[in-house]
């Protein structure tokens, strides 16, 4: 098992790598927070690289409800389903905040990867474990309850943008309620709700700046125990 995942870690970074020397040439693009890189329905052949910002990527569930797919920092690639040949979007995504992203068109990416070797053994495994942790977050909006579907969004959360501080994970980024009502799939109201039983366990916290910290062991214990 460790050994798996320091393959795919090597492998992430030998792909992070590799797509950086492809897009030192390419133009720079800012997207202004809460605008969209690109909607479900979208047609192009554009992969985009992370040079400084976020990104959240979600598809529209049932009744509007928004799943998020994944949150994506400096250093990170998305929309690579574009490769698909669907020829359409099937997600959204959206900056968290003001983002420098590079594109790089999908014939150049795959060019790029076979001429580094990193097509098979690298790309497509990465593609794979990106695919298996989208379903699972998928079958969560179906099978599981929006309480537990926060706590499970709050700690991806913590480790994707998270900063380990004293006993607990500070959220850098500021995530609203409406945010996360997005993200999990339900109503702000609920959110509030939610959120605020979270604090009266103290399994989260907000600091003077109002960012989130979250305490992740005792958080991960809670959600194991109400499943």
């Amino acid at each position: 098992m460790i050994q798996a995942v320091l393959q795919s870690d090597r492998i992430k970074q030998q792909l992070r790598y590799s797509l950086q020397q492809e897009t030192l040439d390419s133009p720079t693009v800012t997207i202004a927070r809460n605008a969209q890189v690109y909607k479900c329905g979208d047609s192009d052949d554009l992969v985009y690289y992370i040079e400084s910002g976020q990104v959240k990527v979600f598809i529209h569930a049932p009744e509007e409800r928004g799943c998020l797919l994944a949150i994506h920092t400096p250093g990170d690639i998305f929309g690579e389903l574009c490769l698909s040949g669907s020829g359409t979007r099937l997600e959204t995504a959206t900056a968290m905040q003001e983002t420098v992203l590079r594109q790089i068109p999908g014939s150049r990416l795959l060019e790029r990867l076979c001429r580094d070797g990193l097509f098979v053994v690298g790309f497509v495994q990465y593609m794979a474990e990106k695919i298996a942790y989208q379903q699972q977050v998928i079958a969560n909006l179906t099978t599981v309850d929006s309480e537990q579907r926060l706590g499970k969004t709050l700690l991806r959360l913590a480790q994707t943008l998270g900063k380990k501080a004293p006993h607990s994970t500070r959220i850098e980024s500021r995530i609203t309620h409406e945010e996360l009502s997005e993200m999990v799939g339900t109503t702000r109201p609920r959110i509030s709700v939610f959120m605020q039983r979270l604090k009266n366990l103290g399994l989260i916290e907000t600091d003077a700046d109002h960012r989130l910290l979250v305490k992740e062991k005792k958080l991960a214990a809670y959600l194991a125990q109400i499943a």
